[in-house]
């Protein structure tokens, strides 16, 4: 479970440049482009998954179809609400700030998850792992400057919220649901709507040239996704959490790669210290 689950960090912290990458090779500036980028990116993801899923197991989806109220609130949190709030956020905030203010849904999943799901207690393991986990998030930034609240930062927490309800919504709709199914049908629900606003927005993503970046960017969606749902429904949601403070890490290792940032910092090198200890310990049985 939790190899599977480093995985889709290793994508999801790839997807941070990717997608820069993307903004700046399309000319995505408005928030109608954004919007667009974004609708672009689930529907095709939403399309491609739902196609694998009815070519394999038809009554996956026949039964996904049958608690579609929740499958759309997947959607609506996982995708619609969560991209949103963290493209404008982006567009406001400090990008140093943001790899903090995004795991504060898990910092406050992971010390209440009981109030969630009940067999998820929290356990002293974990509690020290959070609180790692956290620590590593905090001196990554560590010489990002003082810490001052605006909408960018606003938008940017409501969206690790928004992480936390889907997972929460998923977790009870995984027991009777295909898992894989509920992530096509989502994506391709909030893909749409994000799609129907970009337009409606005027937005333009001009995708003439460079079609790998979005074929990159589709293809680490799509697998990152179906591995991380199949591994809610089988695993512990908080320390699922407790994994994904390494998300950052490997933003700052892919932006090395494909955008030419500096990473070797002491910062980065006492971050990956701290959250590896973290993952350990709060999986220790």
């Amino acid at each position: 479970m939790m190899a599977k689950a480093l995985l889709v960090m290793v994508l999801w912290g790839a997807l941070f440049p990717l997608v820069k990458l993307g903004f700046r090779t399309y000319s995505v500036i408005t928030t109608g482009d954004i919007l667009l980028f974004a609708g672009i990116r689930f529907t095709v993801c939403g399309l491609l998954i739902s196609g694998w899923t009815f070519a394999r197991k038809r009554s996956a989806l026949i039964q996904a179809r049958q608690s579609v109220a929740s499958v759309l609130l997947v959607g609506l949190f996982a995708i619609i609400l969560h991209y949103s709030f963290t493209y404008l956020g982006l567009s406001i905030t400090e990008g140093s700030k943001t790899a903090i203010l995004k795991q504060l849904g898990a910092l406050f999943y992971v010390c209440f998850s009981a109030l969630f799901v009940k067999e998820d207690r929290l356990t002293a393991p974990k509690l020290v792992g959070v609180l790692l986990g956290f620590a590593g998030i905090v001196v990554i930034n560590a010489d990002s400057g003082g810490v001052h609240i605006n909408v960018g930062d606003l938008l940017i927490i409501a969206a690790s919220f928004c992480t936390v309800f889907s997972n929460v919504i998923g977790k009870k709709l995984f027991r009777t649901v295909d898992p894989i199914a509920t992530t096509g049908l989502s994506q391709l629900f909030g893909g749409v709507v994000l799609l129907v606003v970009g337009v409606v927005l005027r937005g333009s993503v001009d995708m003439g040239h460079s079609l790998w970046i979005m074929i990159c960017i589709c293809a680490a969606s799509v697998i990152s996704y179906c591995l991380w749902y199949g591994t809610v429904k089988q695993g512990e949601l908080s320390k699922l959490f407790i994994i994904k403070f390494a998300e950052p890490v490997f933003a700052a290792v892919f932006g090395t790669v494909l955008l030419g940032e500096n990473i070797w910092k002491w910062q980065y090198l006492a971050a990956f210290a701290l959250i590896t200890a973290g993952i350990s310990v709060s999986n220790r049985k």
